[in-house]
């Protein structure tokens, strides 16, 4: 079976499988360039909140290659803030570039400080990989028939270091007879789901259709849908979770159907000084992704525009939030004691 790798760090560079290109190319941006990784970030070259977080934790790291001790500190607080500004919803970015940084403040002045900090991201990259294993060990509990799931967007190996969080249960719970068919969300405006989730999907020989996104209620009201698996980029103390355009509208159709909707995401991904949905930040994207596809222009691209990234699920909607650490039931009320 096909190994998916998002990001892999190779001879001193990043290796990152082009997301923009699939899914009729595998192409890799080969660089050790942080202006050029963060560029990946932003054009969602490389996209998905864990993996966003690998990928900074290396370019933070690469930021000191090959540069002379006097100018570290310099060099290094550029860098932060230039990976800081690249997504600011997904909170494993700024958990990975903490991560990092914490490193390079208590070892500041060390002659091998490069390598430590490499040495770092590559103990962050290993942990982001186990923790999608046991997502996907957790997630078996939710299924108690062969269920035909749908999800949205793209939660799978592309999305993280290891294999994927919600796409991974999916993908687990498939090996293990649980999973008939997938329903995947085709995800305007970038058609993550059409693109990337499909393409994970055929990868790994599970049986699947792709659709509008329009079309999951009529799915749930034919009664094919038996329940909703998506990820999460930033979950609030009380169980509000941002993810991708659109969830929220599943979460509010699976309500109406008596559906279970599920998040599927590392623990990271909670946001302990975040009580609630309403304090995170929205990143809103250029217009033209949604006047364009691809390089093709479908309307006027000087029409006004709404165009937010993510919209926010309320913790009152969510059957549960599936994590490394557990299954986490209502009502949410996260600590980090």
């Amino acid at each position: 079976m096909k190994t998916i790798r998002a990001v892999e760090f190779i001879d001193d560079h990043l290796r990152i499988l082009d997301q923009t290109k699939l899914p009729f190319a595998e192409e890799y941006i080969i660089t050790d360039d942080v202006d050029r990784i963060a560029l990946a970030i932003e054009r969602l070259e490389i996209r998905g909140a864990p993996a966003i977080g690998v990928t900074a934790a290396y370019a933070l790291a690469l930021s000191l290659k090959n540069i002379p001790e006097e100018k570290h500190s310099e060099i290094f607080e550029n860098s932060f803030s230039r990976l800081s500004a690249t997504r600011p919803t997904a909170v494993n970015l700024f958990y990975a570039l903490n991560y990092i940084r914490k490193t390079f403040v208590e070892s500041a002045g060390k002659e091998n400080l490069y390598n430590l900090l490499i040495e770092k991201a590559v103990a962050f990259h290993k942990n982001d990989v186990r923790l999608c294993e046991l997502i996907a060990t957790h997630g078996m509990e939710i299924f108690s028939k062969k269920s035909r799931v749908l999800t949205h967007c793209n939660a799978g190996a592309l999305a993280t270091g290891g294999d994927g969080t919600a796409l991974n249960v999916i993908h687990n719970a498939f090996i293990n007879g649980m999973v008939e068919h997938v329903y995947a969300d085709e995800t305007r405006p970038l058609l993550q789901g059409s693109r990337l989730t499909a393409w994970e999907l055929s990868e790994y020989g599970i049986p699947f259709s792709i659709q509008t996104d329009s079309t999951a209620a009529v799915l749930m009201k034919l009664g094919k849908i038996d329940l909703v698996v998506v990820g999460a980029d930033r979950i609030a103390v009380n169980g509000d979770s941002a993810n991708k355009i659109g969830t929220y509208n599943l979460a509010v159709l699976c309500s109406y159907h008596k559906i279970p909707f599920y998040i599927a995401a590392p623990d990271t991904t909670i946001d302990y000084e975040c009580a609630t949905g309403d304090r995170i930040t929205i990143e809103f994207r250029d217009n033209k992704e949604l006047t364009r596809i691809g390089s093709v222009e479908i309307t006027n691209s000087d029409f006004p525009a709404y165009c937010p990234a993510f919209d926010v699920t309320p913790g009152r909607l969510i059957t549960a939030i599936i994590t490394d650490k557990k299954i986490y039931k209502p009502p949410f009320s996260f600590s980090n004691d």
